[in-house]
């Protein structure tokens, strides 16, 4: 009787039921007695104790144990090598505890003569976990405490990220569970401090979906200020500025962000311009880093006998493709017949660093995770996605413990088998970038827009009409901003 009678809340929005929703979904219900009903009625009708976050949450806290329980081999017997590559259980806080001083006192960028190779903020998350482990020097006891301290914290800051990307999804909340099961999250959330950096850009999204443009800006900042890899939503905030006019979005939101990144960054820069400037000095000069396609190129290349990429090369050719690749996503963003939303192009550029950037640390795919389940929220692409990163996780181990092991490759993974996994992560991430793209030309394809929504993330472009649309093969349909006749 109580869901027969009108709904309570009149201004509540009616939610999008993944198992209705999503095919695959939708099949895997049918052991549990198959998709909901199509006459309930989420959002509309509370839902009691289980609210949609609060099981949200139950699903992250589950992961998040399971993480942990990844790590059990190096808990109980310590990080050393080959054992932590063996075991997958391997974590940069074990190896920068012991070695950057952090476990006799050290506090990165403030302590005399110690140099990080992180951003700024991330070095201060660093140095002040390492005050809340009771105790002094680097004992086995404190290492563990020092990682159960970071993997406590980045638990609570994934609820967070999967909480920001539930409430700025409106009537797809659901879309964060893929953020609060997502495999890669279980698999590498422990191996950095990345999960910072995703939160705060998490944050800064909800809040420009909110209108709040200061404040996103100063949380983008600050997520910059952690790993530079939040900036990039600048480039989609611009060319979606471009496309309806609304030019002051993007400056009010990139002087935010640029503000609170100074704030972080310049009095650093003053008390310690040496160790500020060696995250910038060691990322210009270091080689081509794990899994990244330089690296694998200059595997081959090594055993063909071909010629060698340098680091001064790599960075010439990273940053040439990475600026091409931002070309394109421009043209697709200023061709397309409606507009994209925020997390399509956020998503792409992001992708496309990743593609082109000669670092690619495990923990990245936590980058995209997020902005996937906003931009192309389909379990099925991202199952077979993140199922492609985790034979990468599991070979990226296996080839460094040959390394360090100095074992023969009859015992170990060989090398081109590594090589065919870091192809297979590069075509899986190119393959959602072409759905996406894919989705930006074809609306009718987007699973968002799909349920009658515009663009959630969006803020204040959200159902603004185009100034800028530009159609190459016929220039007279193309809406300029000097013209009189504006466009919906």
């Amino acid at each position: 009787m109580q869901e027969t009678k009108p709904p309570a809340h009149p201004r509540r929005t009616r939610l999008v039921v993944p198992s209705r929703s999503d095919l695959l979904l939708r099949n895997f219900t049918e052991i549990i007695g198959g998709p909901m009903g199509v006459r309930s009625a989420p959002g509309l009708i509370s839902p009691g104790v289980f609210t949609v976050e609060r099981v949200l949450i139950i699903l992250t806290v589950l992961a998040a144990l399971l993480s942990i329980l990844i790590k059990g081999y190096c808990r109980a017997n310590g990080w050393e090598s080959p054992s932590q590559f063996y075991s997958t259980c391997y974590s940069d806080f074990p190896e920068l505890f012991r070695n950057r001083g952090l476990g006799d006192g050290t506090f990165p960028f403030f302590s005399q003569g110690s140099l990080f190779e992180y951003p700024v903020l991330m070095g201060l998350i660093a140095g002040a976990t390492a005050w809340l482990v009771p105790g002094e020097g680097v004992t086995d006891a404190r290492i563990l405490g020092y990682f159960d301290v970071n993997a406590t914290l980045i638990t609570a800051v994934w609820i967070v990220t999967v909480l920001a990307t539930a409430r700025m999804s409106r009537r797809r909340p659901w879309d964060a569970a893929m953020v609060a099961l997502a495999p890669g999250i279980v698999l590498a959330g422990t191996i950095n401090w990345d999960m910072w950096a995703v939160g705060l850009l998490a944050l800064g999204m909800l809040c420009f979906s909110k209108g709040r443009l200061v404040l996103a800006g100063v949380l983008i900042g600050l997520g910059t200020a952690t790993k530079l890899y939040p900036v990039l939503i600048f480039g989609a905030i611009l060319l979606l500025a471009l496309r309806t006019g609304r030019i002051r979005t993007f400056v009010v939101t990139g002087g935010a962000a640029l503000v609170a990144w100074l704030a972080v960054n310049v009095p650093i820069a003053l008390m310690n311009p040496a160790g500020w400037r060696y995250f910038y000095q060691f990322t210009e000069d270091r080689p081509a880093g794990y899994s990244s396609p330089w690296f694998a190129y200059n595997l081959v290349a090594t055993r063909l006998r071909w010629k060698v990429l340098d680091a001064e090369v790599i960075n010439a050719l990273a940053l040439n493709l990475f600026v091409l690749a931002c070309v394109g996503i421009a043209i697709v963003a200023l061709t397309a017949s409606r507009r994209p939303r925020l997390a399509q192009l956020t998503f792409l550029i992001v992708a496309a660093f990743i593609l082109t950037n000669k670092v690619y640390s495990p923990q990245f795919v936590m980058w995209l995770i997020p902005l996937l389940a906003l931009a192309r929220p389909r379990w099925r692409d991202f199952l077979v996605w993140q199922g492609i990163e985790g034979l990468h996780w599991a070979a990226i181990w296996m080839y460094l413990g040959q390394v360090t092991s100095g074992g023969s490759s009859q015992h170990n993974i060989d090398m081109p088998y590594y090589v065919l996994a870091v192809a297979a992560h590069m075509l899986a991430t190119a393959y959602l970038m072409g759905r996406v793209v894919w989705d930006i030309y074809d609306p009718g394809y987007d699973p968002v827009r799909r349920h009658e929504m515009d663009d959630p993330q969006g803020g204040p472009f959200e159902g603004a009409p185009d100034r800028l649309r530009i159609r190459i093969l016929k220039p007279a349909e193309s809406v300029l901003p000097w013209r009189a006749k504006s466009h919906a």
